[in-house]
């Protein structure tokens, strides 16, 4: 295991607002940031040492990262897999590109997580409508029939209710192939963050209870508001998966948890993830700060949690009343990440409550008419 020190350049593909607060800790601790960015001025590149402009599977530039940088990391998994391949050959890249590769594709995250021991719906993959027509007795209806490339906050993907709707999942297919799984009704959903090193010392952060409007998370709720069981089960299934995967640095692991207090996974994200924004006033130790010790190669902290916490995430429509309420809720931590414009439904910050009464902080947050 390489160990890579303060004064050291860290290179980050992506510079969203997951780069921007992995570069501030980053920052802290005396390392430099070096960002390639198809856009100038992106919430990391405010931040960054090095600015490299370009598309992320531009040869060139990826050459130039690894020539400024003394590690690689990225911060989003949709990033050119073969580029990757490429430059971990020239740079040190410590979460290599495999990773990238399964959790692009469904049909191999699926089936990954299978082979970890961790359990998933039951799901079929079919490379053409014609398959999924003839295999999808195998999970019968409902069920969610997703594209294997590309989906993301509920993109590319349907429920299909009955036999009848099958053909509107026909159009999923011009996209990429698919798979189907049987529908889980599920009581609650959560997430787990796993951070390892390459030594394979691993830690979970405190497990989150995730609530999504329109696809998209809004709030996360820690501790998980589940039975003592449900976290137990759900962390040992994160420990499986990283083990399996060899991880090294952040995976994100989402779950659903089930009437009966079993866990389904629902998907993995091989970086630090919105529902672990928490962390950053909440924890002892931010999962932007471990993701970072976890790919320098130093060792890894237990993390505890200071107190419970809610996280609730600022589109573009929260931003004006946001701002403009900023004076009433001093126990509010507001982070907003420099991005130039305030788009409908684009993340543009989130904010951090701890308490010691989540209904209660609930009914504030709903009360102050933000997001409402």
């Amino acid at each position: 295991m390489k160990t890579i020190l303060p004064g050291q350049t860290i290179g980050i593909i992506g510079g969203g607002q997951l780069g921007r607060m992995m570069g501030l800790a980053a920052k802290e601790a005396g390392f430099k940031i070096a960002v390639l960015d198809p856009v100038m001025d992106s919430p990391c590149g405010q931040i960054a040492d090095i600015q490299i402009v370009a598309p992320y599977n531009d040869e060139a530039a990826l050459e130039e990262l690894a020539e400024v940088s003394d590690v690689i990391t990225y911060e989003f998994e949709n990033i050119d897999y073969e580029g990757l391949k490429r430059l971990s050959q020239i740079a040190y890249v410590p979460q290599g590109a495999e990773l990238v590769r399964i959790t692009q594709n469904r049909i191999t995250e699926k089936a990954e997580i299978t082979a970890s021991g961790a359990p998933v719906a039951n799901y079929i993959a079919a490379q053409t409508f014609d398959e999924l027509t003839a295999q999808i007795a195998e999970v019968g209806f409902p069920c969610i029939v997703k594209t294997a490339f590309g989906g993301y906050d509920g993109k590319g993907q349907l429920k299909i209710n009955s036999a009848d709707d099958l053909n509107e999942a026909a159009s999923l297919f011009a996209h990429s192939a698919c798979i189907a799984e049987a529908f889980v009704p599920f009581t609650k959903e959560i997430s787990v963050i796993i951070q390892r090193n390459a030594e394979g010392q691993s830690f979970c952060l405190p497990i989150a209870e995730n609530i999504h409007k329109h696809h998209i998370l809004h709030e996360s709720i820690v501790p998980a508001r589940v039975h003592p069981d449900v976290l137990a089960k759900a962390e040992e299934a994160a420990i499986k998966i990283a083990d399996h995967l060899e991880l090294v640095g952040t995976l994100a692991v989402e779950m659903f948890v089930l009437e009966n207090n079993t866990i389904i996974i629902n998907e993995l994200a091989p970086r630090p993830h919105n529902s672990g924004h928490y962390s950053i006033e909440a924890c002892n130790i931010s999962q932007f700060h471990q993701h970072i010790r976890a790919v320098c190669g130093w060792p890894l902290r237990k993390p505890r949690l200071w107190a419970p916490s809610i996280m609730v995430n600022v589109l573009g429509e929260h931003v004006a009343p946001l701002t403009n309420v900023v004076g009433k809720y001093p126990d509010w931590s507001i982070h907003l990440y420099g991005k130039a414009e305030a788009k409908e439904k684009r993340k543009m910050g989130h904010v951090t409550i701890m308490t010691d009464n989540i209904e209660k902080t609930l009914e504030e947050i709903d009360a102050s008419g933000i997001w409402s």
